[in-house]
């Protein structure tokens, strides 16, 4: 895919502007200003904002998503939307309001999302007869729906996924990506005869969000089974996939929930089973947002700016012509003949010929802006029939045959998304310890790493773990040790093996 300057938001608008011809980024506070070691909070806004992703609106916790970070979300919604389908999930959508009498139909579900919910409460000048509910999860609203088309066992399974956005009105100090008031997501809504079909599909979603992370954004995480006290409001059980950030903080990256029959009982979803009885069927939901690119930006990004892998860069290489007066038009003919072979090829793939900017400040510009390779092409390189190749995430400059580019540079993406997932992963390794005492948990909370130690699952216990230490229970691994001896904190009878961090 060949890309237009236009279509990639090149940030100077005025080409013509009078002495910024030779300036150098590097010397401007157009480029990163922070040390992501130094000041991670600092950085990732500045990053947000200078490679073009995000832009702040007047209400706090809502931005908007530029061209290119948008980009990068189609590409999750472009895999997942093809992988769900495969298993017959049909896309839909509901309404974003929700009538407050259905918002309350099930208690603890209510109750769990209460403290964030949004309220329309005037129409015009007009006072509303019923508050409504601006869209905080669509759990409510869809199974009122399913409670008028489930009536036979032939009506099962029921599949239906969303792209939408959704509002939660957070008081916590908001971080773009992260947490924030208003996000983008997809939420999944299926209903089977059994519960052993629902409970095979948690464990193949949780899955498919795994191969997202890891797969598609070079994140590691980790799978498991929410503590009670984590799990969502009206659920039987949630599983997750966690991760630990380069700020020490810890990301729910996504959640695949096994409902049971709590929500089908209280908004009366009944069937008739194949012998004539009524019966209601066992649900799930389950749900990946925009917070996973937070996560993608946080692990890979540097000091000179944004880093993408490249299954979901919106540019994977950009064409610099480094020319002079005399030879300037073989250069760009060579220029544009490469950036043609490599569309061909399927490469996202950008000419700069911007004849206002020196060619330092255009490498400036792209390592800023998280081009996977920059391709050189000067006089010196064209008689030698080769292009200097350069990788984003490690700078290295390798030389490469004119007539080889086609084939080296769809290797060189695929050997720096495995890199990136494999540094991401060496990272990881470092900062997760294992916990055997009190005093060893509360050491590695203060040093933000994610800890491993026995847990007793209880409520109580978790509340008091996250008191004392700021940790939060994050889920119990799948890939864990069976439990021994006591918790970690209690001093109960451990019944499984928790990981643990500071989280946002």
């Amino acid at each position: 895919m060949m890309l237009r300057l236009s279509s990639i938001e090149v940030c100077h608008k005025d080409l013509n502007t009078p002495g910024r011809q030779e300036q150098d980024m590097s010397k401007t506070t157009q480029g990163i200003t922070v040390k992501k070691s130094e000041n991670i909070s600092e950085w990732y806004v500045q990053v947000l904002q200078k490679a073009e992703l995000i832009e702040y609106t007047d209400v706090s916790g809502c931005i908007i998503y530029r061209p290119r970070l948008y980009a990068m979300w189609e590409e999750i919604k472009k895999w997942f939307d093809e992988e769900i389908k495969k298993l017959g999930v049909e896309n839909a959508y509901f309404p974003l309001f929700i009538p407050k009498r259905l918002l309350e139909k099930e208690a603890e579900h209510v109750q769990g999302f209460a403290p964030e919910v949004a309220w329309v409460m005037r129409g015009g000048r007009s006072e509303l007869k019923e508050e409504i509910a601006v869209r905080p999860t669509s759990e409510t609203v869809i199974y009122d729906a399913y409670a008028k088309w489930i009536q036979s066992h032939r009506d099962l399974p029921i599949k239906i996924n969303q792209w939408v956005n959704v509002v939660r009105w957070e008081f916590k100090h908001p971080t773009p990506l992260i947490r924030g008031r208003e996000f983008l997501w997809q939420e999944g809504h299926t209903a089977f005869a059994t519960k052993k079909e629902a409970e095979e599909e948690v464990q193949i979603i949780l899955e498919l969000y795994r191969r997202v992370f890891e797969e598609l954004l070079a994140v590691p995480v980790i799978k498991g089974i929410k503590a009670p006290s984590e799990k969502f409001a009206g659920a039987d059980y949630s599983t997750s996939v966690e991760t630990l950030t380069p700020s020490g903080k810890a990301v729910q990256a996504a959640t695949s929930h096994h409902l049971g029959q709590n929500f089908a009982k209280a908004f009366e979803i009944e069937y008739q089973d194949e012998s004539g009885k009524k019966a209601n069927p066992y649900q799930n939901s389950w749900g990946i947002s925009t917070r996973s690119l937070g996560a993608m930006i946080l692990y890979h990004s540097d000091d000179k700016g944004l880093v993408v892998p490249p299954r979901v860069a919106p540019l994977h290489a950009v064409v610099i012509p480094i020319t002079f007066d005399k030879n300037k038009n073989k250069v760009l003919r060579e220029a544009k003949k490469i950036t043609k072979t490599l569309e061909e090829e399927g490469v996202k793939v950008l000419l700069d010929d911007r004849d206002h900017y020196t060619p330092g400040w255009k490498f400036n510009e792209w390592e800023l802006k998280g081009a996977c390779i920059r391709i050189e092409l000067g006089p010196k390189d064209l008689e030698k029939e080769q292009a200097i190749a350069v990788r984003r995430d490690t700078g290295k400059k390798t030389p490469v045959k004119l007539n080889e580019l086609s084939k080296k540079i769809p290797k060189m993406l695929d050997k720096m998304q495995k890199d990136l997932l494999s540094s991401a992963k060496e990272w990881l390794d470092s900062q997760s310890v294992e916990a055997k005492s009190w005093t060893e948990f509360q050491k590695a909370a203060k040093e933000k790493k994610l800890i491993w130690a026995q847990f007793c699952t209880k409520d109580a216990c978790a509340s008091s773990i996250h008191e004392e230490s700021g940790a939060k229970s994050l889920n119990l691994p799948y890939s864990a040790k069976k439990p021994k001896g006591n918790c970690i904190k209690c001093k109960n009878k451990s019944k499984a093996v928790g990981i643990f961090a500071k989280s946002y």
